[in-house]
């Protein structure tokens, strides 16, 4: 079922053409989206992701297109972004032709009840650049919000977590002093972050670094209903924390899980783009792999 029309400025023309040039810029990242079959088939509904890598976020642009490759560029999932962002010529206007909006609970609200799934990263500013020794630490920021919208709508959460990501940007610090200091949190920007990556070594994050080769792992995990509350819950400051904390747990839960099954994101993408997986398992560069099974195309 299609949701009912909504002013949502999307070009599904574009987002076709280009589908091709974010998979190639993909590659760098050879990243895999777990779980898909989880996310309901129609909406309302809310992904909720957490917020990785800087300015790259290679898990978003995963994400996204794996839902155009499974549900076409016409299926709307509605990426709710920062007004920063709407602000900056050219950015702004191509981001409303991928069908982002800008932040707000009115907008987001307006959106589920026309039927739209949304796909909201709470952490904002603050979780995507934060200090690359928090990289594996789900960090909403405690902005609960997403949680009194899908409470006074009733519709499941889905809970998207990305590993590897985070590994691409050394980020050193999230310069929220600086950006007070500058003023540009007057723009909803908090943060003036310090990293630190070719070719400048440390720099601003305005200043474009090269991302690390770093392995992402998307995973989609079990939608989250809380519809049984009932509506009055989103006024409710002690439930609104309880299910803060529910998907905060089970994000946190899911991310340990991808870091145990791959410590090193940064080594495993470095090991299979030079060959060396291959050299591990005993055959040479450019040799068949017979351990895969045959693709008749």
């Amino acid at each position: 079922m299609s949701a009912p029309p909504v002013d949502v400025a999307r070009d599904p023309e574009l987002l076709r053409r280009l589908l091709p040039v974010i998979d190639r810029m993909l590659t760098y990242f050879d990243p895999v989206v777990e779980g898909c079959e989880r996310v309901p088939e129609d909406g309302p509904f809310m992904v909720v992701g957490n917020h990785s890598g800087g300015v790259y976020m290679p898990d978003f642009w995963a994400f996204l297109s794996e839902w155009i490759r499974r549900r076409g560029p016409e299926a709307p999932i509605v990426p709710v972004g920062y007004d920063f962002v709407f602000s900056l010529p050219g950015l702004g206007g191509l981001a409303r032709r991928l069908g982002v909006v800008p932040a707000s609970q009115k907008r987001a609200s307006e959106l589920l009840e026309a039927g739209h799934p949304i796909l909201v990263y709470p952490g904002g500013d603050s979780e995507v650049y934060r200090p690359w020794t928090e990289r594996y630490r789900v960090d909403l920021h405690g902005h609960a919000g997403f949680v009194r919208l899908a409470l006074r709508h009733g519709v499941p959460v889905v809970p998207l977590v990305a590993h590897g990501s985070h590994d691409a940007l050394i980020v050193l610090t999230r310069g929220a002093t600086l950006a007070r200091w500058l003023g540009i949190d007057r723009l909803r920007v908090n943060v003036m972050p310090i990293v630190a990556g070719p070719p400048w070594g440390i720099a601003p994050a305005l200043l474009p670094t090269w991302p690390l080769p770093t392995k992402v792992t998307a995973r989609v995990c079990e939608p989250l209903d809380w519809s049984h509350l009932g509506p009055e819950a989103a006024d409710d400051p002690e439930q609104v924390r309880c299910c803060y904390e529910e998907i905060l747990g089970v994000m946190q839960t899911n991310l340990d899980e991808l870091v145990e099954e791959l410590p090193n994101p940064v080594a495993a993408r470095l090991t299979t783009a030079l060959g060396l997986d291959r050299l591990i398992r005993g055959r040479p560069v450019g040799a068949p792999d017979h351990t895969k099974p045959v693709v008749d195309r």
